[in-house]
Protein backbone atom coordinates (compact mmCIF):
# COMPACT_ATOMS: atom_id res chain seq x y z
CA UNK A 1 0.00 0.00 0.00
CA UNK A 2 1.28 3.44 -1.01
CA UNK A 3 -1.03 5.79 0.04
CA UNK A 4 -3.65 6.27 3.23
CA UNK A 5 -6.58 6.14 0.43
CA UNK A 6 -5.38 2.49 -0.51
CA UNK A 7 -5.38 1.43 2.64
CA UNK A 8 -8.74 2.98 4.19
CA UNK A 9 -9.92 1.54 0.41
CA UNK A 10 -9.36 -2.10 1.99
CA UNK A 11 -11.20 -1.37 5.21
CA UNK A 12 -14.41 -2.62 6.24
CA UNK A 13 -17.15 0.11 6.15
CA UNK A 14 -17.17 1.02 9.79
CA UNK A 15 -13.54 0.79 9.57
CA UNK A 16 -13.50 3.03 7.20
CA UNK A 17 -15.65 5.48 8.10
CA UNK A 18 -13.33 6.14 11.35
CA UNK A 19 -10.59 5.98 9.74
CA UNK A 20 -11.21 8.83 7.81
CA UNK A 21 -12.54 10.95 10.42
CA UNK A 22 -9.25 10.03 12.04
CA UNK A 23 -7.25 10.98 9.31
CA UNK A 24 -9.15 14.52 9.17
CA UNK A 25 -8.71 15.24 12.86
CA UNK A 26 -5.29 14.82 12.45
CA UNK A 27 -4.83 16.71 9.70
CA UNK A 28 -7.02 19.46 11.95
CA UNK A 29 -4.32 18.89 14.45
CA UNK A 30 -0.82 18.68 12.05
CA UNK A 31 -1.72 21.07 9.31
CA UNK A 32 2.14 20.90 8.62
CA UNK A 33 2.41 17.44 8.59
CA UNK A 34 2.54 14.95 5.74
CA UNK A 35 0.69 11.91 5.40
CA UNK A 36 2.58 7.87 4.76
CA UNK A 37 2.52 4.79 5.25
CA UNK A 38 4.78 3.46 7.68
CA UNK A 39 5.00 -0.43 9.23
CA UNK A 40 2.22 -0.95 7.45
CA UNK A 41 -0.30 1.56 9.10
CA UNK A 42 -1.37 5.62 8.19
CA UNK A 43 0.72 7.73 9.70
CA UNK A 44 1.79 11.80 9.77
CA UNK A 45 5.11 12.50 9.70
CA UNK A 46 6.79 16.41 10.56
CA UNK A 47 10.31 17.31 10.06
CA UNK A 48 11.04 13.97 8.94
CA UNK A 49 9.61 12.06 11.49
CA UNK A 50 6.56 10.61 12.20
CA UNK A 51 4.02 12.28 15.44
CA UNK A 52 1.34 9.66 15.28
CA UNK A 53 0.33 6.13 13.73
CA UNK A 54 -3.26 4.70 13.79
CA UNK A 55 -4.88 1.92 12.43
CA UNK A 56 -8.68 0.64 12.91
CA UNK A 57 -8.99 -3.07 14.07
CA UNK A 58 -11.79 -5.75 14.10
CA UNK A 59 -13.27 -3.97 18.13
CA UNK A 60 -11.03 -0.45 18.42
CA UNK A 61 -9.08 2.04 16.71
CA UNK A 62 -5.24 1.37 17.27
CA UNK A 63 -3.93 5.09 17.93
CA UNK A 64 0.02 5.15 18.20
CA UNK A 65 1.68 8.39 19.47
CA UNK A 66 4.61 6.77 20.46
CA UNK A 67 5.12 5.87 24.34
CA UNK A 68 6.00 9.45 25.72
CA UNK A 69 2.91 11.30 25.24
CA UNK A 70 0.71 7.90 26.70
CA UNK A 71 2.70 8.80 30.25
CA UNK A 72 2.21 12.12 29.78
CA UNK A 73 -1.57 11.79 29.01
CA UNK A 74 -1.95 8.54 31.82
CA UNK A 75 -4.76 11.26 33.68
CA UNK A 76 -6.77 11.55 30.95
CA UNK A 77 -6.02 8.01 29.48
CA UNK A 78 -7.59 6.47 32.48
CA UNK A 79 -10.72 5.56 30.61
CA UNK A 80 -8.78 3.60 27.37
CA UNK A 81 -6.77 0.68 26.88
CA UNK A 82 -3.10 1.23 26.68
CA UNK A 83 0.26 -0.18 26.31
CA UNK A 84 3.81 1.41 25.99
CA UNK A 85 3.08 2.94 22.36
CA UNK A 86 -0.77 2.02 21.65
CA UNK A 87 -4.41 3.59 22.76
CA UNK A 88 -7.05 1.77 22.10
CA UNK A 89 -9.89 3.18 20.56
CA UNK A 90 -13.57 1.68 21.11
CA UNK A 91 -16.14 1.92 18.25
CA UNK A 92 -18.31 2.47 20.60
CA UNK A 93 -17.74 5.38 22.44
CA UNK A 94 -17.10 8.81 20.19
CA UNK A 95 -13.45 9.78 19.51
CA UNK A 96 -11.90 11.96 22.04
CA UNK A 97 -10.82 14.76 19.70
CA UNK A 98 -9.45 17.22 22.33
CA UNK A 99 -7.09 14.63 23.81
CA UNK A 100 -6.38 13.27 20.39
CA UNK A 101 -5.45 17.51 19.50
CA UNK A 102 -3.77 17.62 22.54
CA UNK A 103 -1.31 14.10 22.39
CA UNK A 104 -0.52 15.26 18.55
CA UNK A 105 0.18 18.85 19.47
CA UNK A 106 2.45 17.16 22.47
CA UNK A 107 4.28 15.06 19.19
CA UNK A 108 4.98 18.03 17.48
CA UNK A 109 6.44 19.82 20.26
CA UNK A 110 8.53 17.13 20.41
CA UNK A 111 10.05 16.35 16.97
CA UNK A 112 10.40 20.55 16.67
CA UNK A 113 12.42 20.67 20.12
Amino acid sequence: MKTIDDYIATLPPRQQEVAQIMRELLHDAAPQAIETIAYNMPAIKQNGKVLVYFAPTKQHLGFYPTPEPIVAFAEQLRGYQTSKGTIQLPYDQPLPVKLIKQIVAYRIKQVND
